[in-house]
Parts: structure tokens; C-alpha cells; sequence
């Protein structure tokens, strides 16, 4: 009964820096997301997280997707542009702007390369980390419009040339339903086509991170912890 006494406080003196820190999420230029599972009393539920700067702000959900997402409401009301990792969820909520995670784009690149020797996908990694560098030691963290424009047109002729190095995607079939079955290359090298602005954007605005690391490390030890009492 004493720690529950102390928890109960707790949770009643935090509602009023929730609401400061959700405000303050709301005014930042660029916001961290991510999502994770998290056992509770059993059962499957998800960690939602928002940071930015030294704020970080985290939901506990029984779903992954849009109702959560809609239900915690900071997304909704978000005007900036979100960090994440392209998935599918994110990218419906088109009122904010999207920078796209490139570790986790270096890492299934990384991926094709090791499996398909795909030269398309060593020469978009090798494009995005030496942009990444070379932003990263600028003091204005981001490239000038002439230098831009040249890593679109370098970026898109790679896709291009790439795209020559993949399979026929297969017809669809008299009464088959559903999405054509594609290759991992070829639903990274779409992804990577069609959210071209998304993934560069880090090259073009100051205040656009390389990664979503933030996030992740936000959610890591809550995980580490889960796996060491579970186990």
C-alpha cells in the first residue's frame, strides 16, 4: 500500500510536466518517433515515444498503428517535421513533414549488397554516408541549393541505372488479390524512389537529423530491462 501511495503521488505530480512537455514537443522544429512491444501483465502492448531535444515523452498502448497513434495526439497536432523509420503509419498523417532514418536505410542496404551484390544499392550507401560526412562538418549542417540539386541528380540516376539491375516484378494473376509479392530490393528501391525528399531532407534543412538514434535509445532500455526479468 506505501509504494502504491507513492506511485499514485507520483503519477499526480507528473500530469502538470506531461502537459508542459507535450506542449513543448509541439513547438519543436523536428520530433523523434518510434514504437516498440512491451509485455504487460502478460499481454502484448506498445511503448509510443516522442522526443526531442532533452524532452521525451512516452505512451503505452494495446495498439501499434493509427488509432494509438490518434489516441495519444501529439502527432495530429504536430507541425513539424517527424524522424522515423518509413513505416506505413507515420506517413498518413501528410499535415507534418517526414525525414526518413538513414541507419536504418544504410543498414537494409547493407543488407541487398551482402545478398544481391546489387551495385545500385553500394553506390546509394556510399552517396548517403559521404552527404551525411560532409553535412556534419559543415557549420551550417546542410548542403547549398547548387550542391543539392547535384545529389538529387546523382541520386536519381543511380535509382535509374539500379533499376535496370532488378527482376521483372511479376504480373499479377487472373483473380489474384492482395499486393504482388516483390523482392526486399524491390520494396527498398521503390521506398527509396518514392520518398526521395524524405530521405535527402537531412542534406537540405540544418535542423534534420541523419538517424532516428534518439528514439531508439529512448526505447532501448526499457526493452533491455523486459528481456533481463523475462528471462
Amino acid at each position: 500500500s506505501t509504494l502504491l501511495s507513492y506511485i499514485t503521488k507520483i503519477h499526480k505530480e507528473l500530469e502538470r510536466w506531461e502537459d508542459l512537455a507535450v506542449a513543448a514537443l509541439l513547438a519543436s522544429s523536428t520530433l523523434h518517433v518510434d514504437e516498440t512491444s512491451m509485455r504487460v501483465n502478460r499481454k502484448k502492448q506498445w511503448v509510443h515515444v516522442y522526443s526531442s531535444a532533452d524532452i521525451t515523452v512516452k505512451k503505452l498502448h494495446i495498439k501499434r498503428g493509427t488509432q494509438a497513434i490518434d489516441e495519444i495526439g501529439i502527432i495530429p497536432k504536430y507541425g513539424g517535421i517527424i524522424i522515423h523509420d518509413c513505416w506505413a503509419s507515420y506517413l498518413t498523417y501528410g499535415h507534418c513533414g517526414h525525414g526518413l532514418c538513414g541507419a536504418h536505410l544504410v543498414r537494409e542496404l547493407t543488407f541487398i549488397i551482402e545478398s544481391n551484390k546489387y551495385r545500385w544499392a553500394a553506390n546509394i550507401k556510399k552517396l548517403l554516408l559521404d552527404t551525411c560526412k560532409k553535412v556534419s562538418k559543415r557549420k551550417r549542417k546542410k548542403l547549398t541549393q547548387l550542391e543539392y540539386a547535384q545529389l538529387q541528380k546523382r541520386y536519381r540516376n543511380m535509382l535509374t541505372r539500379g533499376a535496370s539491375e532488378l527482376p521483372p516484378v511479376p504480373e499479377r494473376k487472373q483473380g489474384q488479390r492482395g499486393r504482388i509479392a516483390k523482392t526486399d530490393a524491390q520494396n527498398l528501391w521503390d521506398r527509396l524512389s518514392e520518398h526521395e525528399a524524405s530521405v535527402l531532407l537531412f542534406a537540405k534543412e540544418a535542423h534534420v537529423p541523419f538517424t532516428n538514434n534518439q528514439a531508439e535509445r529512448e526505447l532501448r532500455m526499457g526493452k533491455v530491462k523486459q528481456k533481463v526479468v523475462f528471462y
